[in-house]
């Protein structure tokens, strides 16, 4: 009975040690939260801050990356909103002082940027968004009097499909509350989770995707207008894109109508494919198929924080009335 006891307390005391070391030192116990939203799908929960793997995730008021901002920017200062996936956002992999919003304010600090003494990038994204996502956030939120606001796509963005929250509470990568245990989490991730019909049947939208989401856009840049805020359009290749043979033949013919539907628009649009097949080793801008590295960031930001410093030395017009038959796949 003693050594029954002792085993016993021996096993308790070897899975609180278990439960304290995943909870410090690589942050379970506490991912991420998301919340449903009726308009945008879902959203990070506001208000967060959680450590994950060693890197810090700082959620704001408005379930952008960052730290709490006004909803208005101070006199003189730059406020560029950037919109996207989770490319933009960085995911737990990447710390607080290294996602793609920091560093694009980093590189626009010592730029000649008219009459403006500082600069602050704000970072609205969430894992997987798509273009109507992201026009559903500012359609509820606003442009935050944004003097820029730049979206950010990646190549199966244009494909993306209707805005959905069924998978909040239901999919582990969208969890509504923390775990009880961190140990739960752990080995929650060795259980295949259950299948989720709504959202299969979300996956299986029909029709012109690519022609949905470029009227997203173009209704998006209608909000930027009417908060007197420059729209800018990029894009970034998936790692396959940027290695023989190259981008699918239904990639390119996407490809092909955004690049019409920008100039129609006349939003100045930075795609990143050629330039990340011109870097001698193009893996290393990746750290797996999708998600770019470091080196991926830093490419980003340099290219855009040139393009914002080129669009606000532009001077204003009008946007254009696109033809519907853009929008439409003539393919």
């Amino acid at each position: 009975m003693k050594l029954t006891l002792i085993i016993a307390g021996l096993i308790i005391l070897a899975l609180g040690a278990a439960e304290l070391a995943l909870r410090f030192f690589f942050g379970f116990g506490k991912p991420p939260l998301y919340v449903a939203d009726p308009q945008i799908g879902y959203r990070l929960a506001p208000n967060q801050r959680t450590k994950r793997f060693g890197n810090v995730l700082e959620i704001n008021q408005y379930s952008m990356r960052g730290a709490a901002i006004a909803p208005k920017p101070e006199t003189n200062t730059l406020r560029v909103l950037l919109l996207g996936d989770s490319i933009a956002n960085g995911g737990w992999w990447t710390d607080q002082s290294e996602i793609l919003s920091v560093q694009l304010q980093q590189q626009l600090v010592p730029l000649p940027l008219e009459s403006y003494t500082a600069v602050e990038v704000l970072n609205a994204s969430a894992n997987s968004w798509g273009p109507r996502n992201e026009l559903a956030y500012v359609a509820k939120f606003g442009t935050f009097e944004a003097q820029v606001l730049v979206l950010l796509l990646n190549t199966d963005d244009l494909f993306a499909t209707a805005p959905t929250s069924v998978q909040v509470g239901r999919d582990r990568a969208y969890p509504q509350r923390y775990p009880p245990l961190a140990l739960g989490e752990v080995l929650g991730r060795f259980i295949k989770s259950p299948p989720i019909p709504e959202l299969e049947a979300v996956q299986q939208e029909g029709g012109d995707r690519v022609g949905v989401n470029l009227e997203a856009v173009r209704q998006l840049q209608q909000l930027a207008d009417a908060a007197d805020c420059r729209l800018i359009l990029a894009m970034t290749p998936l790692l396959r894109e940027v290695q023989p043979p190259g981008p699918r033949d239904y990639e390119i013919t996407a490809r092909q109508r955004v690049i019409q539907f920008a100039e129609l628009a006349q939003i100045p649009y930075v795609d990143f494919l050629a330039a990340f097949q011109a870097t001698p080793d193009p893996a290393s801008l990746y750290r797996d198929h999708i998600h770019l590295s470091p080196q991926g960031y830093a490419l980003v930001s340099e290219t855009l924080s040139t393009a914002i410093a080129r669009s606000l030395q532009t001077s204003d017009r009008p946007a254009p009335q696109l033809p519907d038959s853009l929008l439409d796949d003539p393919w």
